[in-house]
């Protein structure tokens, strides 16, 4: 008491009220650690919004704790540790600055965030949202790791150049309900513009990393793969998918259609497949409304082309095993070939990725099957990798531009340098 008083007599009254208004700020500005309601939301909110992924390296056992690389066309961006580490991580943050870190992009410091942390979607959240997710991450265990920085090149790597392109490209505004469409796809639509941020890898970006906006959702490079048109478009998107379709598939990874691989698996395992029922069902709702650009087919290769017999041959052979002579696999086993927009897209990447090194479809509680398909390019050249890729664009009723040799070329080179 003794020294309280003498505190007192040297800051005098306005000292003692800044001190105690500053108590009261700092209690005021974070949630009840009791309020488990709000807890539980947050929880969704991190499942729904991914944030395992980028926050968490690959087979460690430290979630949350950052460190792991984001590969962009620009550089590698290193997440940061959002464990309540008060030292290393989130923890010392008020819940505003948690909040313009998610949805403005501001750090505490002040310094801009690079949109690889997607928060041109999270700003469509609310700020109840964010207030519910960091009463989640106070609940994790606290993990003291010191991410390395981000070193992008210059003038990247001064982030005050991100003040130009949030003034170019990102708008603050919530997301706000279409009066003329269902509860249900307004749901579906928040889920995929904001939390769910798909278009952060399925939307084509502008040459400073932008979304194109007359192109969201149809299809986009990244990491190697090419995340395919989510449109309702017939020709290269779901089209032929239902809503129950679209909604298996996020849910247990697989389809009459299709087996998740590459970054969309870890976002199945991760996200999709935790996420309620009924929000699946909503983004498939959402999904199946938007129409695409139909880009118009080109002519389909006569059967009789030198490189489509060579295709059909070379099918026959490592190929038709799994997915059948007439292309459509087995059922939730081995996708359907035949029925497939992904391997038609524009971009073959995919396609030659897989056929090059293999893959392993996703396993999910609700198929823990996971059944992989072995590498070729050990054994196949550059042309007789043009030659199926080829052959199966153009099978079965489909057309699509061929893929040349030149292309598998680049392509094996490109991911000769890739650990993934």
């Amino acid at each position: 008491m003794r020294d309280l008083a003498a505190w007192l007599a040297k800051t005098g009254v306005a000292g003692a009220i800044a001190f105690l208004a500053g108590l009261w700020s700092s209690s005021a500005s974070q949630s009840d650690p009791q309020d488990f309601a709000l807890i539980e939301k947050g929880r969704y909110l991190a499942i729904a919004s991914d944030c395992a992924s980028c926050h968490t390296v690959p087979g460690s056992d430290r979630p949350f704790s950052g460190g792991r690389a984001i590969e962009t066309p620009f550089g590698n961006v290193i997440s940061a540790n959002i464990t309540p580490d008060r030292e290393t991580g989130i923890g010392a943050w008020t819940e505003e600055q948690f909040d313009a870190a998610v949805r403005r992009g501001i750090r505490p410091d002040g310094a801009r965030l690079y949109p690889a942390m997607p928060y041109p979607a999270y700003a469509k959240m609310t700020s109840e949202d964010t207030r519910a997710l960091r009463a989640f991450l106070n609940t994790v265990e606290p993990v003291r790791n010191v991410a390395p920085p981000t070193a992008l090149p210059f003038p990247l790597s001064i982030r005050a150049v991100m003040h130009v392109w949030n003034a170019l490209y990102f708008s603050a505004e919530q997301y706000r309900p279409d009066p003329n469409q269902s509860a249900e796809w307004n749901r579906g639509a928040l889920l995929v513009q904001g939390a769910g941020h798909c278009g952060a890898c399925h939307t084509p970006k502008t040459v400073l990393g932008a979304d194109k906006a007359d192109s969201f959702l149809q299809g986009a490079m990244i990491q190697g793969w090419f995340a395919p048109n989510l449109t309702n478009d017939a020709t290269g998107g779901l089209g032929r998918w239902s809503v129950d379709d679209v909604a298996a598939y996020l849910k247990t990874g697989q389809n009459r259609f299709s087996a998740a691989t590459g970054p969309m698996a870890e976002e199945i395992v991760l996200s999709s497949s935790k996420m309620h029922d009924d929000d699946l069902k909503a983004i498939a709702v959402y999904l199946k409304s938007l129409g695409g650009e139909t880009s118009p087919l080109p002519a389909a290769l006569p059967q009789s082309e030198p490189i489509m017999i060579a295709g059909a041959a070379i099918y026959r052979d490592q190929c038709a095993a799994c997915h059948a002579l007439d292309g459509r696999g087995v059922e939730r086993l081995f996708p359907s070939l035949a029925e497939s927009a992904s391997v038609r897209s524009d971009d073959p990447a995919t396609l030659i990725r897989v056929i090059l090194r293999g893959a392993r479809s996703v396993a999910t509680a609700a198929e823990p099957t996971s059944p992989g398909m072995p590498s070729f390019g050990w054994q196949l050249s550059d042309l007789q990798v043009a030659a199926v890729a080829t052959y199966i664009r153009n099978a079965w009723d489909g057309a699509a531009a061929p893929v040349t040799a030149d292309r598998v070329k680049e392509a094996r080179k490109h991911l000769g340098d890739r650990t993934d």
